[in-house]
């Protein structure tokens, strides 16, 4: 696969909104009043002192929108406007002279601009449902794949888009945290996991304009909670499981909070994959109950194929778990061998082939299911030899409990025997998410020999801060711990301690960061060489 990326100012894929039409519906200000209120969000339009519920009160109505975005420094001529989020009347200055044609908005800005306004009850439905319309509604000429879960999104979303690539021959899209791909075959750096809803129904038309047919994206729970995708409606909509994570004053209040936004993807599907094992399955099968949809289920067993029933099964073939059965009912699908480690990968797996026959791929269509072996998601269970020591690295964007403790379950599953002494590099996100700090330090500091506490995301929190914090945590006593604030540095000595203690069998475990080429900083992405750049350069690989 290839992968690029594209100046931010470019317009494509991920922009702050766009200037580019060339396709789509025409949207006027009478089509998008109209549209408004259908869906009970108009609340009036005003320009100037004219207060009115008619478009047509308003000259030019009916004249056709020549762009739309949310960025207001992409503001020209014919542009409709949609003021999202933390918006301030001072973004419009100077407005009018660059040709805002309208805005919509839950507040009133008639004294800052001339152009007319859509007054909304919330701007970020509204934003979704115009930006659908202005790019002629790409979502119907797509099957659209939906995937959520606290763990397991990104690599299942891969696998899924391969087995459906092999099945269509090239023409399955994708939407995920990592990479975006809009003709089957070029990733580019992703920038949110779900991406804003014009940004997304943008990439759905050129994703469409290329041939596509299937779309694979990943829903996060933030997706619904700030209406990234409201009025989109999932062909398939999978739900593989939940657990405490995004709690935090800018997230979710509370678990039941970011459950509860998880759950709104089973309202909006026309079917269900579901992890059988997942926590309150029975409450999310009637929520699927409810809706009127089907259900399909998928579950990982054991090596004697014991687990939860489900309808699509994966159990280890060997006892090194190098290899797994896979089965769909009484239907054997083969052995499967993934290029990515874990037994939690192979559930995934099975999952992406639930979604697959769920979307029409035959069960019998073997070359397509077993695409999802050759997959490799950069920083994703990446693995590195030092050839100076006895020394494996493993890179992963594991960064909570549940993800955490499934990383060192494989860790002890496949190399327990040999004693290893185990190093967690890890950090945790700044601003929010804050429970993550203190699970991540209770899935590990009994399993392991030593904690390196260093920089991820941290945004505007200091380092330091939140480093010791997870210090402060650490209830073993044997365990050691070190502060180390640069992550380039953190690793660095984590590699040296490794070497210093050649007659142990070394492994380093350094997560949260993937193969992200920044560390977030003030708000700012500051350039960093990633994780898995730094392991092979000094391990000279």
């Amino acid at each position: 696969m290839s992968r690029i990326s594209f100046p931010r100012s470019s317009g494509l894929y991920n922009g702050s909104g766009t200037m580019r039409k060339g396709f789509g519906m025409t949207v006027t200000l009478a089509s998008a009043a109209q549209l408004l209120k259908r869906h009970g969000l108009l609340r009036e339009i005003i320009r100037a002192d004219r207060w009115t519920l008619d478009a047509h009160d308003i000259e030019g109505a009916d004249t056709a929108f020549s762009a739309i975005t949310y960025d207001t420094r992409d503001v020209r001529e014919g542009t409709l406007l949609c003021c999202k989020g933390r918006f301030k009347a001072e973004y419009l200055h100077d407005i009018d002279e660059r040709g805002l044609a309208a805005y919509v908005a839950d507040t009133d800005f008639s004294a800052e601009t001339g152009a007319p306004g859509l007054i909304v009850n919330d701007a970020r439905k509204a934003m979704s449902l115009l930006s659908a319309e202005f790019y002629g509604r790409p979502q119907d000429e797509l099957t659209v794949v939906g995937i959520t879960g606290t763990k397991g999104k990104t690599t299942t979303a891969y696998f899924t888009q391969a087995v459906l690539n092999a099945h269509s021959h090239g023409k399955a899209a994708l939407f995920s945290s990592v990479d975006n791909c809009l003709d089957g075959h070029t990733y580019v750096e992703s920038d949110l996991t779900t991406p804003e809803s014009m940004d997304a129904f943008r990439m759905m038309r050129e994703a469409a304009d290329n041939g596509m047919k299937y779309l694979v994206m990943e829903v996060s729970s933030q997706a619904y909670k700030v209406e990234r995708v409201y009025g989109l409606t999932f062909d398939v909509a999978t739900f593989l499981n939940i657990s405490p994570d995004h709690i935090s004053p800018i997230e979710h209040p509370t678990f039941e909070d970011y459950l509860y936004c998880k759950r709104q993807i089973i309202v909006n599907a026309k079917s269900l994959v579901l992890g059988a094992d997942s926590l309150h399955a029975d409450l999310l099968r009637e929520d699927a109950e409810a809706a009127g949809i089907g259900v399909t289920t998928f579950a990982l067993h054991d090596a004697d194929n014991a687990g939860t029933s489900a309808d699509v099964v994966a159990w280890p073939a060997d006892p090194a778990h190098a290899s797994f059965h896979i089965a769909d009912g009484d239907q054997a699908l083969g052995d499967y061998h993934l290029s990515i480690d874990g037994d939690f990968n192979y559930l995934n797996a099975a999952a992406a082939i639930a979604i697959a026959h769920a979307v029409g791929v035959s069960l019998d269509d073997a070359d397509a299911l077993h695409a999802i072996e050759s997959v490799r998601i950069a920083g994703r269970m990446e693995q590195f030899r030092d050839p100076q020591s006895n020394t494996l690295a493993i890179v992963d964007y594991a960064h909570n409990y549940a993800s955490v403790t499934a990383l060192l379950d494989f860790v002890y599953e496949r190399w327990g025997e040999e004693n290893p002494r185990i190093t967690l590099v890890t950090g945790s996100a700044g601003n929010k998410a804050y429970d993550r700090r203190k699970e991540i330090v209770e899935a590990a500091e009994n399993r392991i020999a030593n904690f390196i506490f260093t920089a991820e995301d941290t945004d505007t929190e200091p380092i330091i801060d939140i480093c010791m914090e997870m210090q402060g945590y650490i209830t073993n006593k044997d365990v050691v711990s070190t502060v180390i604030s640069d992550r380039l540095t953190a690793i660095t000595n984590a590699i040296y301690d490794a070497r210093a203690h050649a007659d142990r069998f070394n492994i380093l475990l350094i997560i949260g960061k993937g193969n992200e080429r920044w560390i977030k900083d003030h708000r700012k992405h500051v350039p960093f060489d990633g994780d898995d750049h730094v392991v092979e350069r000094m391990f000279g690989l």
